[in-house]
């Protein structure tokens, strides 16, 4: 029993960096289409914040789109990982604050759940890195040898 509990443990780390690399994939495509429509119409993402109370709409759009497109890049990449999570993290807690909270927890609906998966996958992604399918890990590896 011993040792069928350490091979399911060893086949467990091995499937971890794929795991890691499933959860980047989904999340820079998901992230990758929301940021497109933000960038082909800028003024109306503003004008649309604007009416939904953020503050400094323009910014806030600009900063929102900029920071999704640039979270597809590097989480494809596996390049800091762990600082780009904490960034989106923070975009979807605002998104679920302002935009999808009063619709309640249907998809459908325009409702929070599929930004809470984002922020749930995200959580992990800052808790683990990018497993060693992204640069993050090898990068890592280079200097811990310096």
């Amino acid at each position: 029993m011993k040792k069928l509990i350490l091979k399911f443990n060893n086949l467990s780390n091995n499937f971890q960096s794929v795991s890691l690399l499933a959860l980047r994939l989904v999340l820079a495509y998901g992230f990758y289409e929301t940021a497109k429509i933000k960038w082909q119409d800028m003024n109306s993402v503003a004008d649309w914040f604007e009416s939904i109370g953020i503050v400094a709409p323009k910014l806030n759009a600009y900063l929102a789109a900029t920071t999704e497109m640039l979270g597809v890049f590097l989480l494809i990449l596996g390049l800091g990982t762990r600082y780009i999570s904490v960034a989106l993290i923070v975009t979807m807690i605002v998104a679920i604050k302002t935009a999808h909270w009063a619709n309640g927890f249907a998809a459908g609906d325009n409702g929070f759940e599929i930004p809470l998966y984002y922020l749930l996958m995200l959580f992990a992604l800052l808790t683990f890195g990018s497993g060693k399918l992204g640069l993050d890990y090898w990068i890592g590896k280079r200097f811990m040898k310096q």
